[in-house]
């Protein structure tokens, strides 16, 4: 092999190598980017949006749901089962104001956040029927 033909493949190699490293380190630095996913709900429809890098993250307002677990997002309840959700919470813990109601991510079909008489929280949770399976403490926000 001549001694230009080295050269150029040897180039080559380097050239390669530096263009590897370069979008490596990229991939690298893009992974701890603040790209911090935020939801809104409308209209009964969702839409996710993700921020910017270096933009502030949007506060999670758990009074619009949206929370996800278990490969699902909890949605408000609305009309006729936001009424029972409501009415089954507040027989569940008298005195108590509601918070929210939605479809539950974690076991239950529906859940209310209610406020205590006392300040504290709990989550009630109910089947399909609206009947009380539960009531969770906390946590100290809503």
């Amino acid at each position: 092999m001549n001694p230009i033909r080295k050269a150029v493949i040897g180039a080559a190699l380097v050239g390669s190598t530096i263009a590897g490293g370069a979008v490596g380190a990229s991939i690298i630095g893009t992974a701890h980017a603040d790209t911090s996913p935020t939801t809104t709900a409308s209209s009964g429809s969702t839409e996710t949006t993700t921020a910017p890098a270096g933009a502030p993250a949007a506060q999670f307002d758990p009074s619009k749901g949206g929370h996800t677990a278990n490969g699902i997002t909890e949605t408000l309840l609305t009309g006729d089962a936001k009424t029972k959700a409501e009415a089954a919470a507040l027989a569940a813990v008298p005195g108590g104001t509601i918070e929210r109601v939605e479809n539950d991510a974690e076991g239950a079909v529906y859940e209310a956040h209610v406020t205590k008489s006392d300040g504290s929280h709990v989550t009630v949770k109910m089947d399909a029927n609206f009947n009380v399976t539960g009531i969770e403490t906390g946590p100290s926000h809503p």
